[in-house]
């Protein structure tokens, strides 16, 4: 078994966990788009919404996005894609990460996961909240073996490109909560804003 063989279903009794609802970023302050963000995606959204391909949302839509990110937080925020995090065969907590956002700067080894975001498996949110979870769990597991403190909390997200499901995971307790509001593309500022807002917390 490995991360993306979870349903979420299987993760909470897998792992013992207390589940919830709220609205996790209530108040948060929407981030304005740089210009080369908005010139990118209207080249890359033509593209995405073109393929009905999980690689083409990610290419195309995702990665920008992140990588936006990366530049309104130099030094603070390293981005990775695509890499391995196996910490606990026995547990499933194995697999490869579609990204993997990390406190910065960024190096050739992952330093302190905070941030799992996850393609959302044929269009569809609710087939990859298992998966994310279970990376949560897999950064948990990792940042403790690995001696990183000082987190209370960690993040998934969930994202068809389109719509985007924030969670929130409390290592210590056990607590998942899920975000009781969903955001859209076409609020790209404010899902910038709430991504801002967890790096925000992490330091």
């Amino acid at each position: 078994m490995a991360y993306r063989d979870f349903s979420l279903a299987q993760v909470i009794k897998s792992f013992d966990l207390k589940e919830g609802f709220a609205n996790l970023f209530p108040a948060v302050k929407a981030l304005s788009l740089s210009a080369w963000l908005k010139t990118t995606l209207d080249i890359s959204l033509k593209l995405a919404f073109s393929s009905s391909s999980e690689k083409a949302r990610s290419e195309f839509i995702i990665s920008p996005i992140l990588l936006e990110l990366s530049q309104k937080n130099p030094d603070r925020l390293a981005v990775f894609s695509g890499e391995r995090l196996d910490v606990d065969e026995s547990k499933g907590l194995k697999g490869e990460c579609d990204f993997l956002l990390a406190k910065g700067p960024l190096s050739l080894s992952l330093q302190q996961p905070f941030i799992a975001v996850i393609e959302a498996k044929r269009n569809d949110i609710r087939e990859g909240l298992g998966q994310c979870v279970a990376q949560m769990l897999g950064m948990s597991e990792f940042n403790q073996r690995e001696g990183f403190e000082g987190l209370h909390y960690l993040y998934g997200c969930v994202t068809t490109g389109e719509d985007w499901q924030f969670l929130r995971l409390e290592p210590a307790t056990l607590s998942l909560t899920l975000d009781s509001q969903r955001y859209y593309l076409s609020n790209l500022d404010q899902i910038l804003g709430i991504f801002q807002t967890i790096i925000d917390e992490a330091f």
